[in-house]
């Protein structure tokens, strides 16, 4: 292998890496996104909008 291809992977696999921390950060703050079909309306994106899952 050659340097560039060692260094391409090196990033390829920082940037996932990065995006894993990112979502889990976001996650622990409450900032997560919620797509509203598995969620009992305590979600931060729930609280904010006023919505609640009708059961």
């Amino acid at each position: 292998m050659e340097w560039y291809e060692i260094l391409l992977i090196a990033a390829a696999a920082a940037f996932v890496i990065g995006v894993a921390v990112w979502r889990l950060v976001r996650k622990i703050q409450g900032k997560g996104g919620c797509d509203c079909a598995h969620c009992s309306g305590n979600c931060s994106s729930c609280k904010s909008d006023g919505k609640k899952k009708k059961k």
